[in-house]
């Protein structure tokens, strides 16, 4: 048993991701659910470190070795890839990899409402994905990177860890960098970015305060910024960003946001009536006038308030969406009311 057969495996039966652990046969997850590969038996100590060294290279290993934690992209020799993470557990090493598909998502193949069309087409501002890990935050970014690849002509530069969807250039030029590769630090990399003469520049996740400040400060200065969050729903999203600020600076970064910003869009994934797929629900946000006039003055908490009364403006709350796909039959009424926030709409 090789890893890559491991890889192999997990992409015949559709999984999604591929875990490795120490005591436990092999599992992998399809359509959110974990199922164990028994018939590979379960992982020794010594079979997991062989197989995880397998895809290292020397100084991967090192890198690994030393501080307990590697991302990492692989290709099998048949083109699928996986973003990987590795990582140690009770002193054993361990592996988590998400399967990425071959062609990269559309807007139309991850059921993007017209509202992020518009967003898009923007040539400035902060768009932000958020959502639990695992919610296809990656992809739904990589389908807006793909409109504008086929839609326009821009220079699109991506900073990612690891690299995930390859794309082809179509109508744009696009780079693709990858840390610890193409660059050594996300804030040094996206302080050099503007001397790349960019359009649209994608932050894989804003994970520290000196990558959002300079993220935000990117959006300000004329060009469409992408980026992502681990954040469940909008208005949560705002008080992340701010609150990550010392206090003296809140101020600034609440009008730097209330002019940058031009969009949050918050999903999770539900599993579908047929227990074959799983169904993507938005939280959408667009700053409006009365949304920036609310950041600006720290009354985040009626943001909820705003989208639910803002359809028009191309808003709609979790739960609107959640009703949304029970009333077009694509969960069911039980789902919706797992993942409900305000429980409105789904009494019995």
């Amino acid at each position: 048993m090789t890893l890559d057969e491991i890889f192999k495996k997990s992409v015949e039966k559709n999984a999604s991701d591929v875990h490795l652990v120490v005591g436990e046969p092999p599992i992998i997850r399809i359509n959110g659910v974990l199922c164990q590969l028994d018939e590979l038996g379960n992982l020794t100590r010594k079979k997991a470190e062989e197989l995880i060294l397998s895809i290292l290279n020397p100084k991967q290993k090192e890198q690994y070795i030393t501080n307990r934690e590697l991302d990492i992209s692989y290709e099998l020799g048949s083109g699928e890839r996986f973003r990987i993470n590795l990582h140690f557990e009770k002193g054993n090493p361990s592996l988590v990899a998400r399967i990425i598909n071959l062609e990269p998502p559309t807007m139309e193949s991850t059921d993007m409402p017209e509202i992020v069309y518009r967003l898009a087409d923007l040539h400035q501002g902060l768009i932000i994905l958020t959502g639990p890990t695992g919610c296809g935050k990656s992809t739904s970014l990589a389908a807006i990177i793909d409109y504008i690849n086929k839609k326009r002509s821009a220079n699109i530069i991506t900073l990612e860890d690891p690299m995930e969807f390859i794309f082809q250039p179509d109508k744009s030029i696009i780079r693709q960098r990858q840390y610890n590769f193409d660059f050594i630090s996300f804030p040094e990399a996206l302080k050099h970015v503007l001397r790349q003469d960019p359009n649209v520049i994608m932050v894989g996740e804003m994970r520290d305060l000196e990558t959002i400040s300079s993220t935000i400060t990117l959006a300000e200065t004329g060009h469409l910024v992408l980026t992502t969050l681990h954040t469940p729903n909008a208005s949560q999203t705002v008080d992340r960003i701010i609150d990550i600020f010392p206090p003296h600076q809140q101020d600034q970064i609440r009008m730097q946001l209330s002019m940058s910003l031009v969009g949050v869009i918050a999903q999770q994934l539900l599993p579908a009536p047929d227990g074959q797929r799983r169904v993507v629900a938005r939280e959408i946000m667009i700053n409006t006038p009365a949304v920036a006039n609310l950041i600006r003055e720290n009354k985040i908490a009626q943001i909820k308030t705003v989208i639910q009364t803002s359809s028009d403006d191309g808003m709609i709350s979790m739960d609107q969406y959640l009703q949304y796909l029970v009333k077009n039959k694509k969960i069911t009424k039980e789902v919706a009311k797992e993942y409900v926030i305000d429980g409105a709409g789904f009494d019995e």
